[in-house]
């Protein structure tokens, strides 16, 4: 092989190497939630690029063998023609001939070990980093050919491997990280709000992450601090206990303190009677098929299954109890919503 053509082959590995370079990166820092609605729109490439982000062991396995592969050929092509090459202009300098060889081979290195990083490694992997979705629909498919080609010393090497890392207790994964936990979004919110490229200024994304970490004992209303009304309340009473209070819903107490249910200011606007005189129905207990049940949820329950079990039952009001049944107060829906939403004003609640 001739000196230019070594020369020629220097610039074609380096290609290739960045090729491999930049589908590693590609195939791991895709978002999966922007390939699948393209895969799912028909596009061929979108779903080999699911598919290389499916099996990205195989992949990465493939482009460590391409990588090495294109870096010991750079060594053994390139050095010996660009070595020829620089040894005729340093002959002319009269240096001995082992002073020369020396020299060449020092200049060659760093011109190559220079091309190779920058050119081979450095540019490939930021150009993926910077546009993974479309660096990804891009290298997978020709990445996933060569990777077919080469399969069975693919799988070999990929199953020495996982040997390997199963001998020291470690379970190999297929498929590359493409969810989040919640610690790490409310990292990437946070950062993201202080960067200027995502507003949050009413506070709901923060809320949301402080949600998940709540109890229902954070959020219920002590008996102590309860405005309540008799279990024998009439329409009227709900309707003074509203003038007054301006709440909507009221939980209904006992004689011996224990919560019976509750009641909404709409169960009682349609019964016969005078509520300015208290005469009729309304002067009378309100009927036990207008009161509604409190469904019973242990204090320790987060926040966002008493919200679940709440919507199943369409209750307002849950009874929050310890670990050895003590009613310790009342679990309002409207509370839980503010934990989300910020404050929430009751309709009739007096300002």
């Amino acid at each position: 092989m001739s000196d230019w053509a070594g020369i020629a082959w220097l610039f074609v590995l380096l290609a290739a190497n960045a090729f491999f370079v930049a589908a590693e990166f590609a195939v791991i820092s895709a978002r999966r939630s922007q390939i699948e609605p393209l895969a799912e729109a028909g596009r061929s490439s979108a779903k080999t690029a699911l598919w290389a982000m499916e099996h990205a062991t195989l992949m990465l396995a493939t482009t460590q063998l391409g990588i090495t592969v294109c870096s010991l050929l750079i060594l053994n092509v390139s050095e010996p023609a660009i070595h020829h090459l620089l040894e005729y202009p340093l002959a002319l300098t009269g240096l001995p001939g082992e002073a020369i060889t020396a020299i060449a081979f020092v200049i060659t290195l760093l011109l190559v070990s220079y091309l190779h990083v920058v050119f081979g490694e450095m540019v490939p992997k930021n150009l993926s980093f910077s546009v993974p979705d479309r660096a990804v629909l891009l290298l997978a498919p020709p990445l996933v050919f060569f990777g077919r080609l080469v399969r069975p010393v693919i799988v070999a090497l990929n199953a020495t491997a996982n040997l390997v890392l199963r001998t020291f207790g470690v379970q190999p994964k297929e498929e590359a990280t493409s969810t989040y936990t919640l610690d790490e979004v409310a990292t990437i919110v946070s950062q993201s709000t202080r960067e200027g490229v995502l507003r949050d200024g009413t506070g709901a994304l923060s809320a949301t992450f402080e949600f998940t970490t709540r109890k229902v004992k954070d959020v219920a209303v002590n008996l102590a601090d309860l405005i309540s009304l008799p279990e024998s309340a009439t329409p009227t009473d709900v309707e003074k206990a509203v003038t007054r209070h301006g709440f909507s819903r009221y939980a209904l107490v006992s004689g011996a303190g224990e919560l019976t249910g509750y009641i909404h200011l709409k169960d009682v606007l349609d019964l016969d009677g005078d509520a300015s005189t208290g005469q009729g129905s309304h002067a009378e207990p309100i009927p036990a098929k207008r009161i509604r049940q409190l469904v019973s949820i242990f204090e320790g329950t987060d926040l966002e299954d008493a919200l679940a079990t709440m919507r199943r039952s369409g209750a307002h009001l849950a009874r929050s109890f310890t670990a050895s049944g003590v009613t310790t107060g009342v679990l309002f829906l409207e509370d839980i919503i503010e934990e989300l939403v910020g404050e929430v004003q009751d309709a009739t609640r007096r300002l």
